[in-house]
């Protein structure tokens, strides 16, 4: 679809929906967006000017459906996949990123550190995916020198980055805003640095005792990014890794780097978004939300959960989904979803089901809190045909659509009690929306009850 599209963009220095959005052209992803989230072309392209969405679409992914992260727009769900060398393989992943998008994935991220050819792998999920592809370019930069990571130069960091780029990436994630001077803030954490890039730039760090290179070569980077119209995902390599580090010196200290940052990327009109936590309690969501805003300027929020308790390995796509429905209501513009796997091992096909669902269900509810326009007419419709008991309608307009039969199914499996008025929780006497009063009795009801007050007592 996109082809003649970017053939019409050959030759120029920065072909970035932000630099075009800037000088007023409203291009053709903007308008394929502004039909997707039902706004105006003009609305999608001034978010995009300003920064506070973005349209992640590289030029060598042409098979892309484009689509929006912002706060105007509805709240966005990333699926992340990957082959590692303990587990998984390249066809699995692709099965992964096929599931991930049956489900609803808006993203998804490749977080391959091996299990075959990183190349090949990242090619073939890139040539698979209707929606934008996402990567950590530092895990391929350490598997290119074998894990010797103090060996890393910051023309490797380089390399691999435009690697990623040519190959159709849209969007990577550069921890470029862990500096040295934040190391010593995080020697009174529970848990340490939990980003894995963070954890990589930070023994680099250490090593050398000099800065982070990818804070030293961000223009670099950015001359990368324009040419190819790759968005930044600003890692927060200090994210919290439990509760009881949540909102620290730390982590407040990189948020402030990210939106530094931002801004220069702003400077080459480069498209960015901004990671964030991680493990938050409740209490300090809303602050995290408000917090990002503020520093990085309104660009886009993209967090991880975040887990609202510690205490639930094997259920962290529960206690993740708590904070990404709040984090979504209160302006965060893409969740990264959880898996039950979470702390435990690779997600396998069924744990990305269960992850997307959980965290389709939190966009939604976010949504919903927002009072965005038409965000409820699903609900509204799924309420009608369960009140109507038409069953086959309700499971049409699940999330999960399969689940729903297949559990409706366990105990009233016959074609007959798809159009029962019951289920197996009350039987077919107990059930309450059998009771249905007519308007007209409803209307003599209120003539009676205007002439004849009911007692209270």
């Amino acid at each position: 679809m996109r082809t003649e599209w970017i053939a019409k963009r050959s030759g120029h220095t920065n072909v970035s929906q932000m630099h075009y959005a800037r000088q007023g052209v409203i291009t053709e992803e903007m308008h394929f967006v502004a039909k997707r989230e039902n706004l105006p072309p003009e609305l999608i392209r001034a978010e995009v000017a300003r920064g506070r969405m973005i349209i992640p679409a590289n030029i060598n992914h042409t098979n892309l459906e484009p689509m929006a992260i912002g706060i105007a727009s509805k709240c966005k769900v990333n699926a992340n996949i990957g082959a590692s060398p303990n587990s998984s393989n390249m066809e699995e992943e692709v099965d992964k990123l096929k599931l991930a998008v049956k489900y609803g994935a808006d993203t998804v991220m490749d977080l391959s550190t091996g299990g075959g050819n990183l190349d090949e792998i990242r090619t073939t999920i890139i040539k698979a995916s209707p929606v934008p592809i996402g990567t950590v370019p530092i895990y391929q930069a350490l598997e290119s020198v074998h894990g010797n990571m103090e060996s890393l130069t910051p023309n490797d960091f380089l390399h691999i980055i435009d690697k990623h780029a040519q190959q159709g990436v849209d969007y990577q994630t550069i921890h470029a805003g862990i500096l040295i001077e934040h190391l010593p803030l995080v020697k009174n954490r529970l848990t340490g640095i939990v980003s894995r890039g963070g954890g990589i730039l930070a023994r680099w760090m250490l090593h050398h005792h000099k800065q982070n290179p990818l804070y030293t070569h961000f223009n670099d980077i950015i001359e990368i990014f324009k040419k190819y119209d790759v968005s930044f995902s600003l890692g927060d390599s200090l994210r919290p890794g439990c509760t009881h580090d949540a909102s620290d010196e730390a982590q407040l200290a990189e948020l402030k780097t990210l939106g530094k940052l931002t801004r220069k990327a702003w400077e080459h009109d480069v498209q960015v978004m901004v990671e964030g936590p991680g493990h938050v309690p409740m209490d300090q969501i809303e602050f995290n939300v408000k917090k990002q805003m503020e520093e990085c300027s309104e660009a886009p929020f993209y967090v991880l959960g975040p887990l609202v308790t510690d205490i639930a390995p094997g259920y962290d796509h529960i206690t993740s989904a708590i904070g990404a429905a709040m984090a979504g209501w209160y302006g965060t513009a893409m969740l990264c979803y959880v898996t039950p796997k979470e702390h435990l091992g690779l997600p396998n096909a069924e744990d990305v089901r269960n992850g997307l669902i959980a965290y389709k269900i939190a966009a939604h509810a976010a949504d919903i809190a927002r009072r965005r326009p038409g965000a409820r007419d699903r609900d509204d419709e799924l309420s009608k045909a369960r009140y109507n008991f038409d069953w086959n309608r309700q499971f049409e307009l699940s999330l999960d659509p399969e689940r729903a039969k297949e559990y409706h199914d366990e105990t009233l499996p016959a074609d007959i009690y798809k159009t029962a008025e019951f289920c197996s929780m009350c039987g077919p006497k107990f059930c309450p929306m059998q009771t249905k009063v007519d308007a007209d009795a409803l209307t003599e009801l209120e003539k009676f009850l205007a002439r004849e007050p009911v007692a209270q007592s």
